[in-house]
C-alpha cells in the first residue's frame, strides 16, 4: 500500500447538516477515521450519532458537507453506491432473514451465480457456501455449519452472520449500531473480540454504543455527540471509572470542548 494512503484517513466527514422539516438533527459535524481504527461513537438518545452513520452509509443525504473516502471526494445517492465504496452499516435489528441459512444470508441480494439461462440465472451455492465458511474461519466465528437456519442462532451468532455479510466484500469500513445491545455477558465478549479480529486484519470499525464500558474496551479514540453537535475527539485513555465519568458529563452539557466554536455559529 502507498504510505501516503496510510496516513490519509479513510473516511472524513466535513461539516455534515441534515434536518428533518425545523429538527436540525446535525448541526455541522465533522468526522474523521483513520485506517485500522476504531472509533466509538456515543451520545444519548436523539444525539444524532445514527443519523450520522446513516449519512456515511448512504442512507441519507446531508442538506450541507463533504465526504471523503481515502481523500477522494465522495458523492453517496444510496446504500448501494456507499456500499461500492466501501462502507457497510451493521443495523441494531440485523436485518438477517431468519428462514434462510448463514450463506444465503451473508449472501443475501449479492449472490453467486454459475449459470445464466436466458432471464433466468443459476446461483453457485457451493461456491458461496466454500465462501462463507472461508470468512467465519478468517474470523474466527464459531458456528457449526453455514447451512443452519438464521432462527436456530444464539444472538451472539446471529450478530457474527450480520458483520461478516459486511465483511464479505472487502469493505473498507464496518459501522455497528449498538452490536451488543441485549446480548448476553458471553455473547458481548465474542462480539467484542470479533471486533478486535476486524482490526487486526486491517478494517476500519466505528461503534455505536450505550454500553460505554464496551467503548472502553475496544476503542482507540472517543468520539462525543449532544444535540446533533460534535463535543468531544479524544483518544481513549484513563481507567475505566474516570472514562465513564468524563463521557457522562460530555452527555449531559456539564463540559463541551467546542463550546466557543458553537457560540460563534449562533452570532
Amino acid at each position: 500500500m502507498d504510505p501516503m494512503s496510510e496516513t490519509t484517513p479513510v473516511v472524513e466527514m466535513r461539516n455534515i447538516r441534515k434536518n428533518f422539516a425545523a429538527v436540525q438533527a446535525l448541526r455541522g459535524i465533522d468526522l474523521v477515521l483513520n485506517h485500522g481504527e476504531v472509533l466509538g461513537l456515543v451520545g444519548d438518545n436523539a444525539a444524532g450519532k445514527s443519523t450520522l452513520m446513516k449519512v456515511l452509509s448512504g442512507a441519507y443525504i446531508p442538506e450541507e458537507g463533504e465526504i471523503f473516502i481515502e481523500g477522494k471526494k465522495a458523492h453517496f445517492t444510496d446504500p448501494m453506491h456507499a456500499r461500492r465504496l466501501g462502507i457497510e452499516m451493521v443495523y441494531q435489528d440485523l436485518a438477517l432473514a431468519n428462514n434462510l441459512d448463514v450463506t444465503s444470508n451473508v449472501f443475501l441480494g449479492r449472490e453467486a451465480v454459475s449459470t445464466h439461462l436466458g432471464s433466468f440465472s443459476v446461483m453457485d451455492s457451493r461456491r458461496m457456501e466454500q465462501e462463507a465458511q472461508r470468512l467465519l474461519d478468517r474470523l474466527k466465528i464459531d458456528i457449526p455449519s453455514v447451512r443452519l437456519l438464521v432462527e436456530r442462532l444464539s444472538g451472539g451468532q446471529r450478530q457474527a452472520v450480520a458483520i461478516t455479510r459486511a465483511m464479505a466484500f472487502n469493505s473498507k469500513v464496518i459501522i455497528m449500531d449498538e452490536p451488543t445491545a441485549a446480548l448476553s455477558v458471553a455473547a458481548i465478549s465474542k462480539v467484542l473480540e470479533l471486533v478486535r479480529e476486524l482490526k487486526a486484519q486491517g478494517a476500519s470499525v466505528i461503534i455505536i454504543s450505550h454500553r460505554l464500558e464496551d467503548i472502553y474496551s475496544v476503542s482507540d479514540r472517543l468520539m462525543v455527540m449532544r444535540n446533533g453537535r460534535k463535543v468531544r475527539d479524544c483518544p481513549i485513555e484513563g481507567d475505566i471509572d474516570n472514562f465513564r465519568e468524563g463521557v457522562v458529563a460530555y452527555m449531559i452539557g456539564a463540559r463541551d470542548d467546542f463550546a466557543q466554536e458553537a457560540k460563534a455559529e449562533v452570532g
